[in-house]
């Protein structure tokens, strides 16, 4: 059993990571900005921006996945801010293992195409691609042993399933996976990982 800090933990994808998580015997910290509204999950209030409130929860830690998104601030100064703080904190926690949420759209194609720049993807949102971009550039510059875990496509939303099984492929825009099966990767990046400082597309096996 290890122990796993889990901010993002009110999001979907962070709720996955929490019960798969529990699933599997871990314990779990549940970290969010407004626990009372996840009165359930038995979380801590957490600012992943600051460093301080993340070196304090992540003391002790064996690892933290970070599922995050805050819709009322700018995304270029959050990520890049959130991705500070985690570096800051962590390394002053003593933890080096991070497992974070990231985009399909930053992913390679087949043809190594990011999956941004590929013909028809949307591009109203490219400013939220770029932020995230922003964010895996600071985990680059530091000594964090980390991973990006993204669905290859999307998030499938009509047959949200758990299967119990993934596979790591190129990005797809048509590839769709639930935030369940999302959750295996992550937990399986903790219980044996086996990519470091990299970005890894996850679809349905």
């Amino acid at each position: 059993m290890s122990k796993v800090l889990v901010f993002g933990a009110g999001g979907r994808a962070g709720r996955a990571a929490v019960e798969e998580a529990s699933r599997r015997g871990h314990e779990v910290t549940a970290a969010m900005r407004t626990p009372s509204k996840y009165a359930e999950l038995g979380g801590v209030a957490a600012d992943v921006t600051d460093a301080e409130r993340v070196a304090e929860l992540a003391a002790g830690q064996d690892a933290v996945i970070a599922a995050v998104y805050d819709g009322g601030a700018d995304p270029a100064e959050f990520y890049p801010k959130a991705a500070t703080a985690l570096v800051k904190g962590l390394a002053r926690a003593g933890v080096s293992r991070l497992v974070w949420v990231g985009l399909a759209s930053l992913l390679a194609t087949e043809d190594g195409t990011p999956l941004m720049d590929t013909p028809g993807y949307p591009q109203e949102y490219r400013g939220f691609y770029l932020a995230h971009a922003a964010a895996l550039e600071v985990f680059a510059n530091s000594d964090l042993d980390w991973v990006s875990i993204a669905p290859a496509g999307d998030f499938e939303h009509e047959k949200p399933e758990r299967t119990g099984t993934y596979l790591v492929v190129p990005a797809s825009a048509r590839s769709r996976i639930s935030y369940a099966d999302l959750a295996l990767a992550l937990i399986d990046e903790l219980d044996k990982p086996r990519h470091h400082r990299a970005l890894l597309g996850i679809a349905p096996a």
